[in-house]
């Protein structure tokens, strides 16, 4: 059936519940979109349609014996490829981790199956999630499936969630996966079109997916609009006795909740994401949802985060910390690749399987963590770092005894090119600008579309919410949604 691509995960399930068309057809159809995109966009590193069918079937069967249907039932999702899949490939689009695979299942995406929801496969990345344009993976770049005008040079789809973002905008898949450390999830949103949440830190379980830097790493849904991430969310937080950071509360009805009224809301516009120098389509953009949220009834309030500059350098300290010592653990002895070379000791074969194991990025944050861990420099500057996060942390506190949510924008700028940034880490590293502060304070966050720029491209706006507080985050987004009427999509060249 055509038309089936289009539809997203409140339709879907709708359809298959009442009986419009099966399940078996939906995962049909997007097991054909996946096989017919893969070679142009890249966007998966393992498809897995039997996957998808194998799980469409019981859902049909499910129906045919008048059985209770889940919330995902009959929707056929992209999986990243950070999560463990039982019998799966997993590789963290390290070739470290090529041939990986797990003989367990990660809770997030046991709770998606659960749900009634189908793998179409495992979704490509920034290599172990570092990286804001979906280059350092060691299985290709991803390519946007949006273009300038008149113009073939491949763009980024963002980063580290770069696959999600191109299936979920390219109609490969209705929503997908994604995690976010430090914007991994809002900024490819923001590239590609759709829409994304970072939930509160410890809302989805992190026992399975494989870490980058753990006090960071949350896991959320991507998908094209603001009600079908609310359902997915659903379906992927809970409590996980398996993981110690996992927040022991209830999972909130999100979904049934949402309001796009904002009458008696305040909405706070942090001065400090004023930059200089900031693309006028962006600051026109971040014009634009300050009016509609103020259309929707919200009182527009000016708020400070006097620590923000300082949440760059934060980030790129803690960060990079952490994941030297997660990313420790591979070291060709247990499991993943093992480069052994002749008459090698045990030193030798670490240092060999690493060289060859681990892209470029990976290695300098992993020495850039080493280093700021290392005696001599850990008070003066992990230490530090961690000071400045609970600043950071206060900002917020302060700030949302005033407001409710604050609004800025996602990014700083639409998607670049594929190779425009990637010869300077540090311009690189500036794409998480706006998205990094949320992540250091652990608060949900969510980017929208908003919006093209001059050059056709989309652009993003971001809501970030207190802790806990998805429903006021949710809401407000759905108010942007509503008035933005982005219905723009990529004109299909693929």
């Amino acid at each position: 059936m055509t038309g089936l691509t289009d539809l997203g995960i409140a339709a879907i399930r709708k359809g298959v519940v009442d009986g419009e068309f099966s399940a078996t057809e939906v995962a049909t159809a997007f097991n054909a979109a996946v096989a017919e995109a893969q070679v142009a966009l890249n966007a998966f590193i393992v498809t897995t349609p039997e996957k998808a069918l194998e799980a469409a079937a019981k859902v049909d069967a499910d129906r045919a014996a008048g059985k209770p249907l889940g919330t995902m039932a009959g929707v056929p999702i992209g999986m990243k490829d950070l999560f463990a899949t039982h019998g799966v490939q997993t590789t963290a689009a390290s070739k470290i981790l090529e041939g990986f695979k797990p003989q367990y299942e990660s809770t997030v995406s046991q709770k998606l199956w659960d749900a009634g929801a189908g793998m179409l496969g495992k979704l490509n990345l920034d290599q172990f999630a570092m990286g804001s344009s979906n280059e350092t993976s060691a299985f290709g770049n991803v390519v946007s499936p949006w273009r300038r005008p008149n113009d073939t040079a491949p763009l980024a789809p963002g980063g580290s969630s770069g696959g999600s973002s191109t299936a979920v905008s390219a109609r490969l898949a209705p929503a997908a996966t994604g995690t976010d450390t430090g914007g991994s999830i809002r900024q490819p949103a923001a590239f590609t079109g759709i829409s994304g949440i970072k939930p509160t830190y410890g809302r989805c379980s992190r026992w399975g997916v494989v870490a980058f830097a753990s006090s960071l790493d949350q896991a959320g849904p991507m998908a094209r609009d603001v009600t079908d991430c609310a359902i997915m969310l659903e379906a992927m937080a809970g409590f996980d006795p398996k993981d110690s950071t996992s927040l022991n509360l209830p999972v909130p009805e999100w979904t049934a909740n949402l309001s796009g009224d904002m009458k008696g809301k305040k909405v706070g516009i942090p001065r400090e994401y004023r930059l200089d120098g900031i693309d006028p389509d962006v600051a026109k953009t971040w014009d634009d949802g300050i009016a509609w949220l103020k259309d929707a009834g919200a009182e527009i309030v000016d708020i400070s985060l006097p620590h923000t500059k300082y949440a760059l350098p934060t980030y790129y300290i803690i960060a990079p910390a952490e994941a030297s010592s997660n990313l420790a653990r591979y070291d060709g002895v247990r499991y993943g690749l093992r480069d052994l070379p002749d008459g090698a000791g045990l030193q030798d074969m670490y240092a060999a399987t690493r060289a060859a194991g681990f892209g470029p990025e990976v290695k300098r944050r992993i020495m850039i963590g080493t280093y700021v861990l290392s005696a001599g420099f850990y008070d003066a500057y992990y230490t530090q770092a961690q000071k400045v996060r609970a600043l950071i942390a206060r900002d917020f506190t302060e700030a949302f005894k005033l407001v409710d949510v604050i609004l800025a924008p996602t990014a700083p700028s639409s998607a670049f090119a594929l190779g425009e940034k990637s010869a300077d880490p540090l311009e690189m590293y500036l794409n998480d600008v706006f998205s990094v502060p949320a992540s250091l304070a652990g608060l949900p966050a969510m980017s929208v579309p908003a919006g093209l720029d001059r050059l056709g491209l989309p652009l993003g706006l971001q809501v970030i919410g207190k802790a806990f507080d998805e429903q006021g985050v949710l809401n407000a987004s759905l108010a942007l949604e509503q008035r933005a009427q982005f219905t723009a999509r990529p004109a299909k060249w693929w």
